[in-house]
């Protein structure tokens, strides 16, 4: 895989919040690196961006917590105490003392700081690529506030450069409509400056900015100014695949439709490094496709995994039997066991969290060569923005901003095509509806569904436990509230 990003760089660890070993505290000389010392060549630039780049594969926690919060999928696990922070995500029950939520709040804190840093000393140097390549790190700072924003509501943000020790205490949470106003800021000048294609696999384009902009604007409602960024996507030269032939339908997630002619902006993972789990977020691969797998698998095509992330029932039965979607993207292991003669194990059995039948078909670990523990050494990308996204985003821009029906039922049409389904004819309301049941069965599994639910008002009426009011976002790490000391307030009734 020619991918731009995969090696945790020693250079970059002078900025790293979150860095892949503490083995260099002892160096004689001290290790020491700072602006003052850095940022001197095109070299420092080129490295300190696959830096930035790097902490997009710690956000596979992003995803799979994200679908555990919905109504897609059960934690599953081995028990229902495996991975505590992910049982109590899914039964609502989160609260500030969450390992697992304050990884969320740091990776991607630590992908701002990365991207802030080299922001803070753009003006240092010139060399001929110095703005595609500050336009990228706008991109990749907007992409991790976007996260943050998203999970948290109001966070720190500090435009002139990164954050700095002891600024907790001092600097505010921002509120939701600056924080988006920022990431706003960084994706336009981001836009001016992005090449129309990506320079190597893996970096963003202009399109990559265009669409997350765009879903900015659609998490704020703003849809005429979301319908303007996505229609400029769509018309762009990506494309869906052609509807599926029923057998080649297993093969759309594969690894060669990685970074495909639908790919928008993919994060891209390798299994040639091995990692380890004291430090899951510097693994060069996706962590989340381990933990996704069937528990005790012994068969084809598959690796054994950890059995976290189980499509649930009604998740499996929203699909039309005659969907190809449904195939492609969850695996029903009693009939896959029956037609192959796989065997596997099951773990968790509680009712509300545990084992459903089903798995996780796009992100499950497949057979490969990847090195050291396969479970965390899978080399399966995340399609953080694919086409099929942006069209039915632009479908709902146009929709619900009664801007233009009849487009927005085209752009619906062509991903029920692509699954092997008729055309419909909808307005209106009926139409909102149809947009919102694509994009859970177009997107499961991809993190995406309790985030639509929660901008879209449904989350209460959807997700077992979740509570108008509160779980709307999620707490902030109770360490980062004491290291304010008073500065910040705890997310309403944490």
């Amino acid at each position: 895989m020619n991918t731009f990003y995969n090696k945790c760089v020693l250079i970059l660890i002078a900025f790293a919040l979150v860095s892949c070993s503490d083995d260099f505290v002892d160096v004689d000389p001290p290790f020491q690196l700072t602006s003052g010392t850095f940022f001197e060549t095109e070299d420092d630039f080129r490295n300190s961006l696959v830096g930035a780049y790097d902490l997009l594969q710690a956000t596979y926690i992003n995803v799979i917590l994200g679908e555990i919060a919905s109504d897609n999928a059960n934690a599953g696990g081995e028990s229902a105490t495996d991975v505590v922070g992910w049982q109590q995500v899914d039964r609502m029950i989160h609260t500030p003392v969450n390992d697992d939520i304050d990884n969320v709040w740091d990776f991607n804190f630590a992908g701002v700081f990365r991207a802030s840093y080299i922001i803070e000393n753009k003006d240092k140097i010139d060399f001929d690529g110095k703005e595609q390549i500050i336009a990228e790190v706008r991109f990749l700072r907007a992409y991790f506030n976007f996260e943050l924003v998203k999970w948290f509501g109001p966070i720190p943000i500090k435009p002139e450069g990164r954050f700095e020790l002891g600024e907790e205490t001092s600097i505010p949470r921002a509120s939701v409509e600056d924080v988006y106003a920022y990431i706003e800021n960084d994706l336009s000048l981001a836009i001016l400056n992005l090449s129309p294609q990506p320079l190597q696999v893996g970096r963003a384009s202009k399109a990559s900015a265009q669409a997350l902009l765009g879903k900015v604007h659609l998490f704020q409602d703003e849809f005429g100014l979301a319908a303007a960024q996505l229609n400029d996507v769509v018309n762009s030269g990506f494309r869906l695949y052609g509807t599926i032939p029923e057998e080649d339908v297993l093969n759309l997630f594969e690894y060669e439709a990685e970074n495909s002619a639908e790919a928008v902006f993919e994060i891209q993972y390798t299994g040639t490094e091995g990692a380890g789990f004291g430090c899951l977020q510097c693994s060069e691969g996706n962590v989340m496709v381990g933990f996704s797998g069937v528990r005790g698998y012994d068969g084809p095509r598959y690796e054994s995994g950890f059995g976290f992330n189980l499509p649930t029932q009604e998740m499996f039965d929203a699909f039309e039997t005659n969907d190809l979607r449904r195939e492609l993207s969850i695996l029903d292991i009693e009939t896959w066991a029956a037609d192959t003669g796989a065997t596997f194990t099951i773990g968790n059995q509680d009712p509300q969290t545990g084992h459903t039948g089903y798995y996780n078909r796009k992100y499950i670990p497949r057979q490969n060569d990847n090195l050291g523990d396969p479970n965390l050494t899978q080399p399966n990308n995340y399609r953080a923005i694919r086409f099929a996204d942006v069209l039915l985003m632009a479908a709902e821009a146009l929709n619900r901003g009664n801007i233009n029906d009849v487009l927005a039922l085209d752009y619906v049409n062509q991903v029920r095509n692509r699954a092997g389904l008729p055309d419909i004819n909808v307005s209106g309301s009926q139409l909102t509806d149809e947009i919102y049941r694509q994009r859970r069965l177009e997107l499961v599994g991809e993190g995406h569904r309790f985030f639509d639910l929660v901008r879209t008002g449904r989350a209460a009426q959807q997700i077992e436990g979740f509570t108008a009011g509160k779980n709307e976002v999620f707490p902030i790490p109770l360490e980062e509230i004491q290291f304010s000391q008073g500065n910040w307030e705890q997310n309403p009734n944490y």
